[in-house]
């Protein structure tokens, strides 16, 4: 959504389109911009500190709720939470749109969430990956596939419109206090649309770990144990 003209207006390409390729260079930026700090032998410098603080912090979220075994997929983690939170940030800068206030941006970042927890599932237990869909008793395995084949597709509409919603809901409400008063009331709804920005790449990203953690968890299925 936006409160004003754009910086980047590309004719005939969406404007999630754009800042969506915007978010990702800023990314590569930084990234690369990390990179060639570590090429100094002298001590780090105050960016280098923040990426090791922040990167830092989130290999020990994944770590708490994954367990170890969770850095095997961090570089996914990693990348889904930056990319929501470069996003969600870019729409509270003048002259800038935030492509996860569309839901077309959403809906592609929770289905790269589905996919990759069935692909990494199915890589785990192979074909023995459908008893997480059979449910605790092979007397009810059939209904339980259907209902749990239906939650799982929940899933993508659920972490879509979830991260959807509150973007659009943030921007508009900006827009309607900046025409009410334009120099007072959206400053504190700035700070309110940053902590909305990162708790909502927050739960995105967490979803996706528990998620994950249940796709290479082992099922089990009429009590026994199958290892």
């Amino acid at each position: 959504m936006k409160e004003g003209p754009l910086l980047f207006n590309i004719p005939d390409v969406p404007a999630h389109v754009t800042y969506a390729v915007v978010a990702s260079g800023i990314l590569i930026g930084l990234a690369i911009a990390t990179r060639l700090t570590l090429k100094k032998k002298d001590a780090p410098t105050g960016f280098q500190n923040f990426m090791e603080v922040l990167i830092g912090g989130l290999e020990d979220f994944v770590v708490e709720i994954m367990s170890p075994e969770g850095r095997h997929y961090f570089t996914l983690i990693a990348g889904l939470f930056l990319f929501i939170l470069v996003g969600n940030l870019l729409g509270l800068l003048p002259g800038f749109d935030s492509p996860t206030g569309n839901l077309n941006t959403t809906l592609a970042l929770a289905l790269v969430s589905f996919t990759a927890t069935h692909y990494i599932g199915l890589r785990r237990h192979g074909i023995g990956y459908v008893k997480h869909f059979m449910g605790p008793m092979w007397a009810l395995a059939p209904i339980m596939f259907i209902i749990e084949v239906i939650s799982h597709l929940a899933r993508v509409l659920s972490l879509s419109f979830r991260l959807f919603g509150n973007m659009v809901a943030k921007h508009k409400l900006l827009l309607v206090l900046a025409l009410l008063s334009p120099y007072i009331a959206p400053i504190p709804i700035l700070g309110l649309g940053l902590l909305v920005a990162v708790v909502q790449a927050g739960v995105f990203t967490l979803l996706t770990m528990l998620y994950l953690s249940g796709s290479i968890e082992q099922a089990h299925i009429g009590g026994a144990d199958h290892h």
